[in-house]
């Protein structure tokens, strides 16, 4: 913590981090709540709000032990906040009475709560009499206990019976600070010796990554500024060598990075080879932060807005050697980093999603050379996005071949199930790769 936020009441951290909850709660990405917060408060209140994020399933549990009937949304959205930073004393990043005192004080000094602080008080004294009996009624609950939804908990014990408590306990720790070294400017050993010269200490994670001990803002980052490495978790960063492996070309190898934004994937396939992309988003302020990306690093691509399920409004007619396919997905294997979309997403977003993949599959398949390589991928760890998806396209494309491809990575420091069980890329977040290679018709 740093002397701003020391200076800046609980309370005040406390109301903000209960709006940012309420704001999710009411389907806003944690991404966009978290923008709304004033400056000085931002940085304590992101801290509080992964906290609660990764213990919200527990709050909810005991807040429905506490009172039967949920209050007005602000106010349970405090109440819970509370909870869920309080529940378990080890881990709290305050005080308990602390951290209940100024809940209280918060639902006193706002509008929204105030008339139900003598409730949120009462509530919460009989949570530290009874702490925990409360807790082990709610450890019965998987939901409490996981801090997951019942649909996400059931999909993955269905889908992963030898796994699943592993990706779920993983998705509640933090994530580490993974960097991409930038080969044309450096090197991962030569990048481990000048963090060590500032201070900092790293490990090497796989053939381009370094992974910091402890995570730091980037402006600190020897480098940073200079292009010399990226932040990209080490999941993240086997995108762009797979889809080159085995490729040959007599020029610069013609590829196409569809749905890119913010432009790590393109980025890294500029720093390892010789090759001309094409970096597609539908959204234009996505495809600014692609070019604020090429820009840090030194790099150019041809950036469209576009839609890559519509090729008729934006290819040029030319067959791309490779194309990279990061397609829109559940996020189901980052909430590490993004603690919020458990809690955003509906089990019926897989299906719709499901349909969003295969018709990207089906646009991009017949702008690829014969000979030339599609890596789909996706940040998922549910098979509907991954070998089930694939699945299907091979069944309905006799002319696609299924390469050696790491197949599901789950997020489980490093450990991997289906495939390149050696692969030593180190903390990595949840993805599915499946790299298809077209034979001639």
């Amino acid at each position: 913590m740093d002397a701003n936020e020391q200076k800046i009441p609980l309370w005040r951290q406390l109301q903000a981090t209960a709006a940012v909850l309420q704001g999710i709660r009411s389907g806003m990405s944690g991404t966009d709540a978290l923008d709304a917060v004033p400056a000085d408060l931002r940085p304590g209140v992101q801290a509080l709000t992964f906290h609660v994020l990764r213990s919200l399933g527990r709050a909810e549990a005991l807040r429905q032990l506490l009172a039967g009937r949920s209050p007005p949304p602000p106010a349970d959205a405090l109440l819970c906040t509370a909870l869920a930073l309080a529940w378990r004393e080890q881990d709290a990043p305050y005080e308990v009475f602390t951290l209940v005192n100024q809940a209280v004080e918060a639902a006193k000094r706002s509008a929204a709560t105030q008339p139900q602080a003598r409730f949120i008080n009462a509530c919460l004294r009989r949570f530290l009499r009874e702490r925990d009996t409360l807790v082990a009624i709610t450890d019965q609950q998987p939901v409490a206990r996981w801090n997951h939804p019942q649909w996400w908990i059931d999909r993955l014990q269905k889908e992963r019976p030898g796994d699943w408590q592993a990706i779920l306990a993983a998705n509640n720790r933090h994530a580490p600070m993974t960097l991409r070294v930038n080969a044309r400017r450096s090197g991962v050993l030569p990048y481990l010796q000048t963090l060590i010269a500032a201070g900092l200490k790293a490990i090497a994670a796989g053939n381009w990554g370094v992974t910091l001990e402890q995570a730091r803002p980037v402006q600190d980052l020897p480098g940073f500024a200079q292009g010399v490495v990226s932040v990209q978790d080490g999941a993240a960063q086997l995108a762009a060598p797979l889809l080159l492996s085995g490729l040959a070309s007599a020029g610069p190898l013609h590829v196409l990075d569809a749905c890119a934004a913010p432009g790590g994937k393109t980025a890294h396939l500029l720093e390892i080879a010789d090759c001309k992309v094409t970096a597609l988003d539908v959204d234009p302020v996505r495809c600014e932060r692609i070019h604020q990306t090429l820009q840090r690093l030194g790099l150019q691509a041809r950036v469209l807005v576009a839609d890559a399920a519509k090729p008729s409004a934006w290819w040029d007619g030319q067959l791309f050697d490779a194309i990279l396919l990061d397609a829109p997905c559940s996020a189901s294997g980052i909430v590490r980093r993004h603690p919020d979309v458990r809690w955003l997403r509906r089990e019926s977003d897989i299906a719709q999603l499901v349909a969003i993949q295969a018709r990207l599959l089906k646009a991009l398949w017949p702008l690829l050379k014969p000979g030339g390589q599609l890596l789909y991928c996706t940040c998922s760890v549910f098979r509907a996005e991954g070998a089930d998806q694939i699945q299907t396209f091979l069944a309905h494309n006799t002319h696609a071949t299924l390469l050696p491809s790491p197949g599901h990575l789950i997020p489980q420091g490093g450990a991997n199930s289906d495939g390149v069980p050696d692969n030593p890329i180190g903390d990595h977040d949840g993805f599915y790769y499946a790299l298809l290679e077209k034979r001639a018709a």
